[in-house]
Order: C-alpha cells, then sequence, then structure tokens
C-alpha cells in the first residue's frame, strides 16, 4: 500500500506545482501596464517633491489609495502660475473616456480573499517606497516587488507586528 500512495502522493505534488506554475496570477504585478495618458511619478514626486499622498488622498482611509480626480491635476496645469507647472497642451489620446475623467490601469492586485488597507501602514510611518519602490525616480510605474503573502509576512515579522491570519483575511 505504501509502495502506491508515496509514488501517487509525489505525482500529485509534482502536478500541483507545475499547474501553479503556469497558472494566471491576475494578483501578480505587472511590468506592462500601459496608461492612458504619459504620467511621470519621477517629474511629480521627485523634481517637484509633490507628497504620494497629496494626489493618492484616498490612502489614509481607503481599500485602496485612489486616483487623483482630473481637478486636482488642474489645480495646478490648468493656470500658469508664477514659477509654476506649464499647462497640459497634449490632448487626450483615448476619446472614449468621460470629459475630464482619465481611466487609469491598476499594476498593483490583491486577490478577493485579502483585505489590505494602507491606513495602518501610513500610521506606522512606512514609506510608499517601502512596498512600491522608488517611484519618485519612475517616468511610468513598474513594480519592484512582488507584493504576496511572502512579502507581507516577512515585513510584519522584522518589525514585530501581528502575523494573525485574521488581520489580513477575511
Amino acid at each position: 500500500m505504501n509502495r502506491t500512495i508515496l509514488p501517487l502522493a509525489a505525482v500529485l505534488m509534482v502536478a500541483g506545482l507545475v499547474t501553479f506554475g503556469l497558472s494566471q496570477r491576475p494578483w501578480a504585478p505587472r511590468s506592462d501596464v500601459a496608461q492612458p495618458i504619459p504620467f511621470s511619478h519621477r517629474i511629480h514626486a521627485g523634481i517637484n517633491k509633490i507628497p504620494c499622498q497629496y494626489c493618492h488622498e484616498y490612502a489614509r482611509r481607503s481599500q485602496t489609495s485612489g486616483v487623483p480626480p482630473v481637478q486636482r491635476c488642474v489645480g495646478c496645469h490648468g493656470a500658469a502660475l508664477v514659477g509654476g507647472l506649464q499647462p497640459v497642451t497634449r490632448p487626450w489620446m483615448d476619446h472614449t473616456q468621460p470629459p475630464f475623467e482619465i481611466r487609469w490601469n491598476r499594476v498593483y492586485t490583491l486577490p478577493d480573499f485579502v483585505r489590505f488597507t494602507h491606513r495602518p501602514h501610513i500610521a506606522a510611518g512606512l514609506a510608499c517606497q517601502t512596498c512600491h519602490g522608488p517611484v519618485q525616480t519612475m517616468d511610468r510605474i513598474e513594480p519592484v516587488h512582488e507584493i504576496n503573502m511572502g512579502f507581507c509576512l516577512t515585513c510584519h515579522t522584522q518589525r514585530g507586528v501581528t502575523t494573525d491570519c485574521f488581520a489580513c483575511h477575511f
């Protein structure tokens, strides 16, 4: 009986690993994401030193960090400020979107069974770069880390914070 069970278990284990390795993981960060307009974090967060939460205002109170409304962009680019930024003169390339709304494409996505909020991380004083890398040097956001359970548990363990399953999972 053991001669049958052990090889069968080994075959099932290998088959499971192969399936996992070849399966699509829609929550894995993608470096091939194109945005509807060319937005440079290097210029905004790097050169102009605009804090992340100025544009991503929902980060401290919501599941997602959110994307800025167009009115936030117009606040700087819509008026010619002395020593300020130049107005945006490039027309929108995607004419299918509603006027004055930009549909940004997600770079990071988490599985549905993970509950994540930026709030405790911001309250703990973590810089956005801890997880998202040096965004202030990026013209186009490219994932630096694969934000998965191992990544989160390593960080939580190093900082001595909870690793209780129910902190992140429903």
